[in-house]
């Protein structure tokens, strides 16, 4: 992108914020310059400062969130903190990573037209505006529902909506992929794409999904750590960099395959994107390294823990939720449940649980069926952790949360401390222990509610999106928790869209599409059927995607081998 001829539309120099309530700087000595009409992305991991720097373009730093201002950020041409947070709304358009903090209005029109109406527009403009936007991000069908029926997806796409009525110079995508599945994901990044590539709007995505938000071009990668920018790159040259898995950002699959298999990435491979690989350069040590791999032995059968038989459930009698649902899950396994948004996957574990109870068939626990059995009794054998953290927390203090659980079973005070502090740790919130639980974000709120059931120590235990929001090093840390608590006997079952932790840690998938089960097998037969995956909203594996490319007789058998060595690298 030539940029001797576009104007920066941001600037920060020398920029530093430190928040009023912090000892440290958040943000250091900050040089960065953000032509128009480009599209960056922002990555680095939890805590490192990416969203700060998000809140200052946006103007909620330092006109919501106080705190020290030092050196300079300009917005296309003046600088934000002498001007206020509505100048900057007219020039930032941001979508949040939490969508129902975003929501005013009681339908999905009217919360789109909000800006709007702010502004006056008469209201036959105002209508066809609104109409034309909901078109583009494919809301047109639902103006008239509440925006707190939606799901994950349907919420992004609304909040998007709101944003580009507004008409802004600067969109900004606060992690726009965290609550989505990854044929969601892949659409709310073409979206961006082409709203980008119409409108010549400047974007910046501040993300932790490198390889899905690299599905389309960006032009620059920025890399925040420790409040400070570690690089400043375009895609390719990242990807010859070697820095981001030192920083604990996951780098993208097929780069990962690559090193593997002994390559040295540079810059003129193009491996910033799969779509611009130059798989000639790569394709031979790849296929000496995928012959190499040992052939890993089937595990042993184990007893059937949870069985569902013929599961039935609808909320209303119009439309079915689950139907014919059945599956076996063995003692100790780590059950992935997959498929789109609003396929029945949450209502399911409601079923498992005894939330709701199923119309027809019938669960069984270890052969015994649990019909009739109480919330309490089914929780004394399986724990479940909602998606969104605001929905299970109802303590203001974070130990005061995790302990809930014991002390309504009225566990002795002096064996809570030691599970609790046990739990936090694992959950890498220890020194948070005394905090007020509103001064976490998301994804810490996340961790918590993990912690709160982890000290219950539970025999089966249903993750909903355990790793949604989270940074590569914390996806990492509770990932091999629940590792760890598998290796001990406990069944995990997570329902996800994550399909690296489908791949990595899930040897069983179970695929539910519009409330019927269309797969059951390992994650590896389930990610590389393009059939599964299209109905699924699931999107095929770039490993896979690799192999093909680069022509490997048994693309399946890559990912498979692919798995393998990295557990064994890995544990």
């Amino acid at each position: 992108m030539g940029q001797t001829e576009k104007k920066p539309v941001i600037e920060f120099e020398h920029f530093q914020f430190q928040y009023f309530s912090q000892a440290e700087p958040t943000l250091h000595d900050i040089n960065l310059k953000i032509y128009e009409g480009e599209k960056i992305l922002i990555v680095g991991p939890s805590g490192s400062g990416k969203s700060t720097i998000g809140n200052c373009l946006n103007g909620l730093i330092p006109f919501s969130y106080r705190g020290e201002v030092e050196g300079s950020l300009k917005i296309s041409g003046v600088e934000t903190k002498e001007s206020n947070i509505f100048e900057l709304s007219k020039k930032v358009g941001t979508v949040l990573q939490d969508a129902d903090g975003q929501f005013i209005g009681l339908t999905v029109g009217e919360d789109i037209a909000f800006a709007l109406e702010n502004d006056c527009v008469p209201q036959a403009k105002m209508k066809e505006t609104v109409r034309k936007v909901a078109e583009v991000v494919d809301m047109g069908e639902l103006l008239k529902s509440s925006p707190f029926e939606l799901s994950g997806g349907q919420k992004q796409r609304v909040s998007f909506a709101g944003v580009m009525v507004d008409d802004v110079d600067i969109l900004l995508f606060d992690e726009p992929l965290a609550n989505l599945d990854p044929a969601t994901g892949k659409t709310a990044i073409d979206l961006i794409d082409r709203v980008w590539k119409e409108s010549k709007k400047t974007v910046v995505i501040i993300e932790h999904r490198l390889e899905d938000v690299l599905y389309r071009d960006v032009d620059r990668i920025v890399v925040v750590s420790d409040g400070r920018i570690a690089a400043d790159m375009t895609p390719d040259e990242l990807m010859a960099a070697n820095i981001l898995t030192e920083l604990g950002i996951r780098e993208p699959l097929y780069v990962t395959a690559m090193k593997y298999a002994g390559i040295t990435v540079t810059p003129e491979m193009r491996a910033g994107r799969l779509d611009t690989l130059d798989t000639e350069q790569v394709k031979e040590p790849l296929i000496r390294w995928d012959q190499a791999q040992q052939k890993k032995e089937k595990p042993a059968e184990r007893p059937v823990i949870l069985e569902a038989r013929h599961l039935n459930f609808q909320y209303t009698k119009k439309r079915k939720i689950l139907q014919d649902v059945n599956f076996q899950i063995q003692e100790g396994e780590m059950v992935s449940i997959v498929g789109t948004n609003g396929a029945g996957k949450s209502t399911l574990a409601k079923v498992i649980c005894g939330f709701v109870t199923e119309d027809e068939g019938e669960l069984l626990y270890y052969g015994e069926s649990m019909k009739g059995q109480t919330i309490k009794e089914r929780s004394r054998r399986i724990g479940y952790v909602m998606q969104n953290p605001n929905q299970m927390i109802c303590k203001p203090m974070i130990y005061d949360e995790v302990a809930l659980g014991l002390r309504i079973r009225g566990t002795a005070e002096e064996e809570i401390e030691p599970r609790v502090d046990k739990a936090l740790k694992i959950c890498g919130l220890a020194p948070f222990k005394k905090w007020p639980v509103s001064a976490l974000s998301f994804g810490q709120k996340k961790r918590v509610t993990i912690a709160s059931m982890l000290v219950m120590n539970p025999q089966v235990l249903i993750l909903d999106e355990p790793t949604a929001g989270q940074d590569y090093h914390h996806y990492t840390e509770i990932m091999e928790f629940l590792k760890s608590l598998n290796d001990q006997g406990v069944t995990i079952i997570m329902i996800t869209h994550d399909m690296h932790l489908m791949l990595e840690y899930t040897p069983h998938a179970i695929v539910i599409s519009d409330g019927k089960k269309i797969g059951d097998a390992t994650a590896v037969e389930i990610l590389t059927n393009e059939e599964i995956t299209g109905k699924a909203s699931l999107k095929i594996t770039s490993l896979y995607e690799l192999a093909m490319k680069i022509g490997m007789e048994n693309p399946s058998a890559f990912v498979q081998n692919f798995i393998g060595y990295e557990r064994g690298t890995h544990r």
